[in-house]
Parts: structure tokens; C-alpha cells; sequence
């Protein structure tokens, strides 16, 4: 059982790493969700995992939501500013905006940030995994066990709430 397990840490430890850190801006925080995730595999008889890869996800998308709420609450400018500006090219330079637009900027974040706290877990994750991190609905269900009807659903939920949550950025 050693060497599958072995096969499976080196098979998918990129691939998962890269999952974890898109969701987590601390490097040392990803590495340790890694292993814990590696941690629950060595313990658990891998026969009686039907997808170990999908298994793997799920278990690192559920370490990291209990890493988060064990942390104490953030705004978006904090973990912003652990990234280098290329690594979050979904966000505006604000660098050359001009002052009344890096404030609105700024404030969107952070109310974005909040109201993507405010969401069922299962929606804020569809959401994040599709919009954010531009995974698509088949690999999606292959992470979290769910049928894409589902998620499609949960999705739109979050798209509304996100809407309304965050209508008054649209009048200005």
C-alpha cells in the first residue's frame, strides 16, 4: 500500500498544491493543508476509494473551508496584498486610476469579498470554482461528487444574491 500511495502523492501533488493555493494566498498555509490532505490519504485504505483523485479535492476543498474558519475574518485588501500583481490578473492595476476609482475599486473588493463570505458554502464554492478559478462544470462535479444540474443551480444562486448584494456598484 506504501508504494500506491507514493504513486498517488507524486501523480497529483502539483496539480492539488495548485488547487489549494489558488483558494489560500499564504504559501506555508497551502503547504500544510497539502498535508494534512496527504496525512488523511496515508490513513484511510485507498480500496475503498472509488476515485482516489476526486476524493483528494473534496478532502483539500473541506480543509481548506475549516482552515477559513478557524482564521479570523480578513478583507480582500489583506489578502490581496500577499499576491505579487500578476498572479491576480481578474483585477485592475489601480496604480493609474484616479484616486475617487482606486477608493471604488477598493471598495468593491472588499464588499465583494463579503458578500462571497455570506454565501452557502456549496454556492460560494461552484462559484469561485467556475468564475474565479475557471474550472469547468465537468471537473467541478468531479471534485465535489455533485451532478452539474446541481451546480449549475447553486451557481445561479450566487450569481443572484451576489447581484442584488452588490447592485449599488452598478449605479455608481
Amino acid at each position: 500500500m506504501d508504494g500506491s500511495i507514493d504513486r498517488i502523492v507524486r501523480s497529483t501533488k502539483g496539480k492539488l498544491f495548485g488547487f489549494i493555493r489558488s483558494r489560500v494566498s499564504d504559501r506555508g498555509d497551502a503547504e500544510d493543508i497539502l498535508q494534512d490532505v496527504f496525512y488523511q490519504l496515508a490513513a484511510t485504505d485507498t480500496d475503498d476509494i472509488a476515485e482516489v483523485s476526486s476524493w483528494l479535492f473534496t478532502v483539500a476543498r473541506n480543509k481548506i473551508t475549516d482552515w477559513y474558519r478557524k482564521k479570523k475574518t480578513q478583507s480582500f485588501s489583506d489578502l490581496a496584498s500577499d499576491y505579487d500583481n500578476d498572479e491576480l490578473p481578474e483585477f485592475i492595476d489601480d496604480t493609474f486610476l484616479l484616486p475617487d476609482l482606486q477608493l471604488e475599486e477598493s471598495l468593491f473588493r472588499e464588499a465583494m469579498t463579503e458578500a462571497l463570505g455570506e454565501l452557502p458554502e456549496a454556492q460560494r464554492d461552484v462559484f469561485i470554482m467556475h468564475e474565479m478559478d475557471g474550472m469547468p462544470y465537468e471537473e467541478i462535479a468531479k471534485v465535489t461528487g455533485e451532478k452539474i444540474n446541481t451546480l449549475l443551480s447553486r451557481k445561479r444562486y450566487a450569481v443572484k444574491y451576489l447581484r442584488e448584494r452588490l447592485a449599488e456598484f452598478n449605479e455608481i
